[in-house]
Parts: structure tokens; C-alpha cells; sequence
């Protein structure tokens, strides 16, 4: 299955890039090892938006901004996203607002 990757690179705030060898990865054990890692960093992390790769999926599945970015990043950015977990290079991608 090929990665849909997000087209563009420029998550808000802070980058944390994991890198998990294992071809079974689904998206509830993905989800939770970016809640660990964002936990990891002091913060207090309420999710905001993620990116699931595999399947082109997004939350929120909404309209907003102007389009030169996914709804999905334009959201978490407009309510102060500061911490972006990227899984194996846009499998998975989770952003956060630390506390």
C-alpha cells in the first residue's frame, strides 16, 4: 500500500519525529504512541487534529482556510498547536496542544 504523505512539511510548533519498525502499525497503537511521546515532553497534550497516512483520512474532516494547507493543519494551528508527532515520515501524524 502506498503512503499518502501530506503535502506540505510545515506542522506548527515543536517536531517529533518516531520512527517504529513494525509493518502492522495500525492507528489506535500509533495514536497512543504519540500521546506517550507528547506526554514525554512535560506537557499536558490535548490532541488536536491528526493525518493517517495509509488512508488519506484527516480530523476534522472539515473545510477551512484559504487551501494552501489541509484543513486539518490550518485547525490545530488556528487553536495554538504546538507539538507535531510525526510516525515513520506521514504514516501517522498527530498535533497537540501542550498545557
Amino acid at each position: 500500500m502506498e503512503l499518502m504523505k501530506p503535502k506540505v512539511k510545515d506542522f506548527p510548533g515543536r517536531h517529533i519525529n518516531v520512527n517504529i519498525a513494525n509493518p502492522e502499525l495500525d492507528f489506535v497503537s500509533a495514536k497512543d504512541m504519540a500521546k506517550q511521546k507528547a506526554k514525554d515532553t512535560g506537557a499536558d497534550p490535548m490532541l488536536l487534529s491528526w493525518y493517517n497516512g495509509k488512508t488519506g483520512e484527516s480530523y476534522p474532516n472539515i473545510e477551512c482556510g484559504p487551501g494552501d494547507k489541509p484543513a486539518w493543519i490550518v485547525y490545530a494551528e488556528s487553536r495554538g498547536g504546538d507539538l507535531t508527532i510525526d510516525i515513520n515520515e506521514g504514516q501517522y501524524v498527530f498535533i497537540y496542544l501542550s498545557f
